[in-house]
């Protein structure tokens, strides 16, 4: 940029006048920015994979509260893990919305139960739950469980109830699954990721 040597003058002259007024104190407040704080800052920071799909992308989860999931702690952030082999820290619609599943109303927190003909769902704790669903596997496992086919070979099967697995899950409990699965004779063992 060209100055002439009375354009100099003025923009030193300039210079000079508003830093003498800086210093005799007459700069506004407003013109100081503050810093804000960052809002992660006291979080809780849990790394957790998104259930959506069978791709199993990483997520961070920040929480205030008592440090742990659970009610008492406030979930208030959930983005990519750019540490996660898989996504890289990106995020498809659907695990870009998991805050909003979280919030929402209509979550189911806890086991219900409706009765035969009833219109309504009931309130069970987890004891029931398990309870009730171990007596139903039991009652229509030993009344369909094949031991032997038309040939008299051992064939060991349960072909009334099958089990839907979690794509999300890790490999130490994908094998337990099958094996628990496996070991009752059920053949129908299916997986989230085809759903």
């Amino acid at each position: 940029m060209n100055f002439s040597r009375r354009q100099f003058f003025k923009v030193c002259a300039g210079g000079l006048a508003g830093t003498t007024a800086a210093a005799l104190g007459f700069m506004p407040s407003v013109a100081m920015s503050n810093v804000r704080e960052y809002k992660l800052l006291r979080s809780k920071e849990t790394r957790n994979t998104c259930t959506y799909c069978s791709v199993g992308c990483g997520l961070l989860i920040y929480s205030m509260g008592d440090g742990a999931m659970n009610a008492k702690s406030a979930i208030f952030h959930v983005e990519g893990d750019p540490d996660h082999p898989v996504n890289r820290g990106a995020l498809c619609p659907k695990g870009a919305g998991l805050l909003d599943y979280i919030h929402s109303e209509s979550r189911l927190r806890y086991p219900q139960y409706r009765a035969p003909g009833s219109d309504k769902w009931q309130r069970i704790s987890w004891d029931d739950a398990f309870e009730r669903i171990a007596r139903l596997m039991k009652a229509d496992r030993d009344a369909n469980f094949i031991e032997k086919n038309s040939e008299g070979t051992t064939v060991n099967r349960w072909l009334t109830t099958g089990m839907l697995c979690a794509s999300a899950a890790s490999n130490e409990t994908g094998m337990l699954t099958q094996k628990f699965t496996r070991s009752l004779g059920m053949l129908a063992v299916d997986n989230q990721a085809r759903v």
